[in-house]
């Protein structure tokens, strides 16, 4: 009984690797909607807070049809797994500030 190997190839030289210019790294809702907070210095509803990310350039919804529910879903989350690290805090239901 015979074993079939198969030959190996000579490896080829790799080719040089250009300088590749780095993407900015895009900010996060949540990134965008501390900083907002942040600097309004009150609670805010999510809806307020995807306008205001909007309109300061932070942040912008690609093409989602509810982006302050998933916003404030997201800031939700992050209250219950983080605790007192939390980024946020619910101020009222509905309202979030800033720690």
């Amino acid at each position: 009984m015979s074993t079939k190997r198969s030959k190996t190839t000579a490896a080829k030289p790799a080719a040089p690797k250009g300088k590749r210019q780095k993407k900015p790294k895009r900010v996060s809702a949540l990134d965008a909607a501390a900083q907002v907070l942040a600097k309004a210095g009150q609670p805010m509803r999510a809806q307020e807070l995807i306008a205001a990310m909007a309109e300061k350039g932070l942040w912008a919804s690609p093409n989602g049809k509810t982006p302050h529910s998933t916003l404030s879903a997201a800031i939700t989350r992050e209250i219950a797994t983080k605790g007192k690290e939390s980024r946020f805090k619910k101020a009222d239901r509905g309202q979030f500030c800033s720690v």
